[in-house]
């Protein structure tokens, strides 16, 4: 398994980034500016971009896994490599969010607690309804990680992973 940070072609990526935000426009806002992750064990199976919002605060901005990899660890993988390599970086890690009950409990699962919401956000800010296995959303949740917090970081393999630039 190796996870690459792709600083280039990231439009590359764009099938597998549509599976998390469904509109090309939304994503726009935030792949050049972001950093972007993948994830492969033989070839591509997750990706994650991640973004500086300013005072040492990062949002994982989308995370995406192929639905035929999904709830196989890929994505949980990629989440605990974004957690390290952003550790001692800043002070919170911050991930908006569907208020679906999967997607909740798995960023839960991860060690994210709950920040805020915002009401509407899907409705008034996508060209048409967003829906999550036939779950409309309308509210974005927000959640999030100290990083300054050890204990919270998700205990898995780091040393199995690989992780380099292209």
């Amino acid at each position: 398994m190796e996870i690459k940070v792709i600083d280039s072609n990231k439009k590359d990526f764009l099938d597998l980034l549509l599976l998390a935000d469904e509109q090309e426009s939304m994503i726009d806002k935030y792949l050049e500016r972001g950093m972007l992750f993948a994830l492969y064990d033989d070839d591509l199976k997750s990706v994650c971009v991640v973004t500086d919002e300013g005072n040492g605060s990062f949002e994982i901005q989308n995370l995406a896994t192929f639905e035929q990899f999904q709830r196989k660890g890929y994505g949980r993988r990629l989440v605990g490599h974004v957690l390290e390599y952003y550790k001692g970086k800043g002070a919170v890690m911050l991930v908006g969010t569907g208020d679906v009950p999967w997607t909740v409990s798995f960023y839960k699962s991860c060690g994210f607690v709950f920040s805020h919401r915002l009401e509407n956000y899907f409705v008034e800010n996508y060209d048409a309804p967003m829906y999550d296995a036939g779950v409309q959303l309308v509210d974005k949740v927000y959640f999030k990680m100290d990083l300054r917090r050890q204990k919270y970081f998700l205990k898995m393999e780091v040393n199995k992973t690989h992780c380099c630039r292209v």
